[in-house]
């Protein structure tokens, strides 16, 4: 088996738009799954342009690498057709649409399971399949402020804030991926494939994590702590005397490697930083004091002083000084392919890596229907077939 194709036996019908559902199919389709990309023509949905604004531009060919192009107007009993063909050889059909469109289509899971007992359907909703809020229309922005996450993010007193990234549609595609995983797992012994379901508001609660779990096991409410770690001390963003570092000074052996590394030894027997618990109360002073040495020398140096003791610490990039970092170049974070137009395009590769048949970024995103009559070829037609779908506006 060539490298980067751990899942080349897989077929996936990609429905999905956005960003959740595409996350969770590059992650298939840099493992090296055959991944076809189902869209409508040109035209048909209303809300094209806020789907793909730009096919080229780095956001659409960074989620839709290693992907094929398939056109079809689902809309057209031909078109539904043709996809239910499509599904008599698929391993897995992933979509995201609100949860009563699938059952309107007849693309529901017990319709998909008659066609092909193995087949795995793979759904990504705002807010669930069911249930009060299941026919609302999920964006991630109003999840971060519906999971909690809007409520812990910025400085105390701000106000809401919202997180710089997806957080909600990416973790709720990759949890999708991990669904998918555990159902192909769970085939090898049943022979049937079955409905895996995420949403993004179940992720961004999971998300919360120890913030969540705080709540619901010591009646704790979490609030915004800034930069500050809200249960440890030292932890968080301090001043240097060229700008800011990042440190993590937890825990009793991290917090003697520091006093020792920042020559400060007293700290140690200072009563008010004996515990973690002491150093939150008293993290005022205690930050106070740390940027009282930190200003005397260069992030650069306390970063390899404070690393050389054991004592996590990092500067705060720029997105640019990211790719420069020397460790993230030398971890290959990066991969670069050809669009169909020759625009060279780079990639942020898979951060799962597997050591005899990695992922791969083996081409840039398809055009739209790039590889229309190749798949529906595939599928057993014949040219006439496929002109006379043209024809009626199918494909």
């Amino acid at each position: 088996m060539p490298s980067g194709q751990a899942l080349a036996s897989l077929r996936v019908l990609d429905l999905s738009r956005v960003r959740a559902g595409p996350t969770c199919v590059r992650m298939l389709a840099d493992f090296g799954a055959d991944v076809i990309r189902v869209e409508p023509p040109p035209g048909i949905d209303a809300n094209d342009n806020m789907f793909v604004d730009n096919r080229e531009g780095g956001d659409f060919q960074n989620l839709n690498r290693n992907k094929r192009s398939l056109t079809l107007n689902l809309k057209k009993p031909e078109g539904l057709a043709v996809f239910r063909e499509l599904v008599k050889t698929a391993d897995v059909v992933v979509e995201n649409w609100r949860p009563d469109v699938k059952h309107r289509l007849g693309l529901d899971y017990e319709s998909l399971r008659a066609i092909n007992p193995r087949v795995i359907l793979a759904s990504i909703s705002g807010y669930g399949q069911d249930g009060p809020y299941a026919k609302r229309p999920g964006f991630d922005q109003v999840i971060q402020g519906m999971g909690g996450l809007m409520s812990v993010t910025g400085l105390p007193g701000q106000g809401p804030v919202r997180a710089g990234i997806a957080v909600a549609d990416s973790s709720a595609g990759l949890y999708l991926a991990l669904g998918i995983f555990a159902a192909l797992f769970e085939r090898e012994r049943s022979g049937h494939g079955q409905w895996v379901h995420a949403s993004l508001l179940h992720a961004l609660v999971a998300m919360m994590d120890f913030q969540a779990a705080r709540y619901l096991n010591e009646g704790a409410t979490p609030t915004q702590a800034g930069n500050d770690h809200p249960t440890a001390s030292p932890m968080g963003l301090y001043r240097a005397l060229d700008g800011s570092l990042n440190i993590g000074a937890a825990g009793g052996g991290n917090w003697r490697r520091f006093c020792e590394a920042l020559g400060k030894p007293e700290w140690l027997a200072d009563p008010r930083y004996a515990t973690d618990a002491d150093r939150v109360a008293n993290r005022a002073a205690l930050s106070e004091a740390i940027e009282q040495v930190f200003a005397h020398a260069t992030v650069a140096h306390w970063v390899d002083v404070l690393n050389r003791a054991g004592v996590p610490a990092g500067p705060v990039y720029t997105i640019p000084e990211v790719f420069e970092d020397p460790q993230v170049r030398h971890m290959a974070m990066t991969a670069q392919a050809r669009a169909s137009s020759g625009r060279l395009c780079t990639f942020i590769t898979q951060p799962v890596r597997l050591e005899r048949t990695p992922a791969e970024v083996r081409t840039a995103a398809p055009d739209c229907g790039e590889h229309t009559d190749e798949v529906l070829r595939e599928a057993g037609l014949d040219e006439r077939e496929i002109q006379a779908l043209r024809a009626a506006g199918v494909v």
